[in-house]
């Protein structure tokens, strides 16, 4: 296993839609434990593909953060089926470190998916782990959480970024 590296907006790679995955190899069995580990190791509990410069339609979340097996799970090809409720609270991303804003989300979600091994299933979701499926999911899509708040706000991350790149602090 090996870390893979997290790609910051404004990667084109982040605002493009992955592609479906066709090959359910060992290849991609490798790329899940690298990003779970990668996830692991900073702190996150969802990692998409595309966050990892790979343009696939994949993404891993445990939200106990690693500390419950059973939450660890890979949803490839997702596709939200179904949704209902609201929430609103913080949220945060791998690729805008240091960004955390409230945002609405749905209160419960529905994925279906397939495992490492291709087989189709659905995971139904509430909370945190509903908001982490469509997080994830909108990253498969080639949106990111920026997308989800106000035009307003949406101005002012994006001047926070281009001020820490000017400061070579935002890479």
């Amino acid at each position: 296993m090996s870390l893979l590296k997290i790609v910051h907006y404004p990667e084109p790679v982040l605002l493009t839609p992955g592609e479906p995955v066709t090959k359910f190899d060992d290849g991609l069995k490798k790329l899940v434990e690298d990003m779970f580990e990668t996830m692991y190791a900073a702190r996150g509990v969802g990692l998409a593909a595309p966050q990892v410069g790979v343009s696939q339609r994949l993404f891993v979340m445990d939200c106990s953060g690693g500390q419950d097996p059973a939450q660890r799970i890979a949803l490839i090809n997702p596709e939200v089926i179904g949704v209902e409720g609201e929430q609103v609270d913080e949220e945060g991303c791998l690729s805008f470190p240091g960004i955390y804003f409230n945002v609405r989300r749905d209160l419960r979600a529905i994925v279906r998916a397939h495992d490492v091994n291709g087989e189709l299933f659905e995971l139904d979701g509430t909370e945190l782990t509903a908001r982490c499926m469509l997080h994830e999911t909108d990253h498969c899509d080639g949106i990111v959480f920026i997308d989800k708040t106000t035009t307003l706000k949406r101005e002012l991350v994006k001047r926070k970024i281009r001020k820490l790149q000017k400061a070579g602090e935002w890479v």
